[in-house]
């Protein structure tokens, strides 16, 4: 089992979301955030009005945990609808799960989600 976080542009979010459900992938977190980065679109990004001593945009954390086997798949569904073609689009990290616990029920171990 693997998770993902994937930091994208705040306005490719709805892209993004859409595309997975549509490919069946219906649990996943999204987590607004603000970073540094290497943003060029300034049309459309703004800088953080929290942060603006560090030039910080906002930026959507995607966070899902899947079977091995899907891994590829929900790395190319985010890749093709996060792009823009301006640098600071983020990036997508892959992670290792040794366990899973269930909070309502107890169960532990690597579970199918």
């Amino acid at each position: 089992m693997k998770h993902i976080k994937a930091y994208i542009r705040h306005r490719k979010t709805e892209e993004v979301h859409d595309a997975m459900k549509k490919a069946g992938f219906c649990c996943m977190t999204f987590v607004e955030c603000e970073g540094t980065g290497q943003y060029s679109d300034q049309e459309t990004d703004h800088i953080s009005e929290k942060y603006p001593f560090a030039d910080a945009y906002r930026v959507i954390k995607v966070e899902i945990l899947l079977a091995d086997e899907h891994v590829q798949t929900v790395i190319d569904l985010i890749k093709k609808n996060a792009r823009t073609g301006y640098s600071g689009d983020g990036m997508i990290i892959v992670s290792p799960v040794d366990e899973v616990y269930k909070v309502r029920n107890d169960e532990t171990g690597i579970l199918s989600i």
